[in-house]
């Protein structure tokens, strides 16, 4: 599947999310990646996430797509992030 990954956590916490997330995602911009993971390496993710956030203070939103076949990405502006994919 395919998945677009946004984060908003402390300051203290952000780069051991990142590091994680960047394990199984690309990362497209600042509190964002998105990529192709199995269902196996999601719950993995999420396992790991956990153990990093405070639920109380910090937020990660997955956006679950089956498909990209009908999805289409513009940029305006800077692009950054290291991968030219499509969603």
């Amino acid at each position: 599947m395919f998945i677009i990954l946004v984060y908003d956590v402390n300051e203290k916490r952000v780069n051991k999310v990142l590091k994680t997330c960047r394990k199984y995602l690309n990362w497209v911009q600042n509190s964002v990646l998105e990529g192709d993971i199995s269902d196996a390496n999601l719950k993995k993710l999420k396992i790991e996430l956990s153990h990093i956030i405070n639920k109380k203070e910090d937020s990660v939103i997955f956006y679950l797509l089956r498909t990209t076949k009908y999805s289409k990405r513009e940029i305006m502006g800077l692009e950054k992030g290291g991968e030219n994919m499509f969603i």
